[in-house]
């Protein structure tokens, strides 16, 4: 598979990791569970944001692995919030490996989009506060 470069968004990522070969699967590729794992962490830290407080994931709405991370990559996670609801949050998060580190070239690996639900102490759903409140 030929690495297509690709420019980074412009913002900081939530996470940025580089995968460790126990990490890997049979095929020497990072499972998949590892990134959707932190697919999920990355979406929560920018609902938690916007929620001012806890937040649990409710649906993963769509998500989609381009290339496989390998041992090495630095893979960064960018996440923003594309939808808020009275209780629920909508997250775009998009990851992208560093490879190469003498020529290094960025690609996109994975996109999803989760839904995370805002809640109270006590583990009940709760209306998200408004952005300017």
């Amino acid at each position: 598979m030929i690495d297509q470069p690709v420019c980074l968004p412009d913002q900081q990522p939530v996470l940025r990791l580089v995968p460790m070969p126990k990490e890997e699967n049979m095929f020497g590729d990072i499972f998949g569970g590892w990134v959707m794992a932190h697919v999920d962490l990355a979406g929560a830290v920018e609902a938690m944001r916007r929620a001012r407080g806890r937040v649990a994931t409710v649906a993963v709405n769509a998500f989609q692995f381009h290339q496989p991370v390998s041992s090495g990559d630095l893979v960064s996670f960018y996440a923003r919030v594309t939808h808020v609801g009275r209780t629920s949050i909508t997250v775009e998060v998009q990851v992208y490996a560093e490879r190469h580190p003498a020529n290094p070239v960025f690609v996109k690996v994975t996109e999803a989009t989760l839904t995370y639900v805002a809640l109270d102490a006590a583990g009940n759903k709760r209306d998200v506060p408004r952005e300017n409140a």
